[in-house]
């Protein structure tokens, strides 16, 4: 995949990621507010319940819709990354000081995402599972092979894939031994020595390293859309393409199944292709093509979406939804309206005000970064 490594830095804003990241909240926000859980079960044993379990992490083995959302999340972060250090470099940022702001970053993704985590009912608890802890590393590992040719970037991201499949395979921890069953991979092993505990449904926290390849992904072709190059979109597809079918082909031959849950190199790869199909026909549709009508909804949310990923996660899933969920469902239940009808539009409900504080902060220009 032939990159091209020269890069000149545009001030115009890549509409299209802030139209996918937006589209990547606006899910994640419908899921924090139980839209697809009453969905789920308005269509527990009808046909349309086939597309509702699209809206589920896969149990194992395959991939589903659900699946690709974290590794849009990362790749779409690298592809920002590129646009931030590059504009960086222009301004006349020397290395250092483009770490310590990098280094910073991470920092502050850790502790939120250990702060997600922390508090439980039963009391304070240390887990490295959330996106923002994992976001923190590969933040810190693509900087530094930021400025690496992209045959280099690609020959590190396939040991990257190489160092996991070994550490699952041949390890040999005893109770740990097996590289793709739940509860018993190296995965959960070093969730034992990081935490000391292991994730009942399977997640481990080294999938750190494999994901790096999703934010690496993201800032290669961050630094392609920034450079003079004429067949950017060329070059995307081809990327998408091949990853798909390498993620895909080794899966059905029977070499690494597709697992999200510990992202083996098969996930990775599938994954990776996805996020660079979608991320390749928003480019052209709303890039290329220049389609910015009814964006404005996607975009509100995705330029906060920092800000709407931790207000779900730590003050929405313990006091908001609850509150409002409340109020809504008392009101439905005056006029008589069916219990699972009345939780879809409490649902709904929970979303518009969520959204509409994006657009007050929005409107006022306030935007939480990093």
């Amino acid at each position: 995949m032939p990159l091209p490594t020269n890069t000149a830095v545009t001030a115009k804003r890549l509409q299209s990621l802030d139209f996918m990241r937006g589209f990547i909240m606006i899910l994640l926000a419908l899921e924090s507010c139980a839209l697809y859980e009453n969905l789920q079960i308005a269509t527990e044993g009808k046909p349309l319940n086939v597309i509702v379990q699209q809206f589920y992490h896969h149990p194992w083995h395959g991939l589903r819709f659900w699946d690709l959302i974290q590794p849009c999340f990362m790749f779409m972060a690298g592809v920002a990354m590129a646009y931030s250090l590059s504009k960086q470099r222009e301004q006349g940022m020397s290395w250092g000081d483009s770490f310590k702001k990098t280094l910073k970053r991470s920092g502050w993704l850790f502790f939120w995402g250990v702060l997600d985590y922390s508090v439980r009912p039963a009391g304070l608890s240390f887990e490295l599972w959330d996106i923002l802890t994992q976001l923190s590393f590969t933040t810190l590992v693509t900087f530094f092979i930021f400025r690496w040719s992209n045959s280099a970037q690609i020959i590190f991201c396939i040991g990257i894939l190489l160092l996991t499949e070994v550490l699952y395979r041949f390890t040999h921890v005893p109770g740990f031994d097996q590289p793709f069953t739940d509860q018993h991979n190296f995965g959960n092993y070093m969730d034992t020595v990081l935490m000391n505990k292991i994730n009942k449904d399977g997640w481990v926290a080294i999938n750190c390293i494999p994901t790096s390849v999703h934010t690496i992904g993201g800032a290669m072709i961050g630094k392609l859309l920034l450079s003079p190059e004429k067949n950017k979109l060329k070059y995307m597809l081809i990327a998408s393409a091949s990853c798909l079918a390498l993620g895909f082909g080794l899966d059905l031959a029977g070499v690494t199944p597709i697992i999200k849950h510990t992202a083996t190199s098969t996930f990775t790869l599938a994954s990776l292709g996805w996020a660079l199909a979608f991320l390749s026909l928003a480019y052209w549709w709303i890039d290329i093509r220049n389609h910015h009508k009814h964006l404005k909804f996607f975009t509100i949310v995705g330029m906060n979406s920092l800000f709407i990923y931790l207000f779900f996660e730590i003050v929405g899933d313990r006091w908001f939804e609850n509150y409002l969920r409340t109020i809504t469902n008392g009101l439905m239940q005056i006029i008589h309206v069916p219990e699972l009808l009345s939780n879809i539009i409490s649902s709904f409900c929970i979303f518009s005000v969520a959204w509409g504080l994006c657009y007050f902060l929005y409107k006022k220009k306030i935007f939480f970064r990093l």
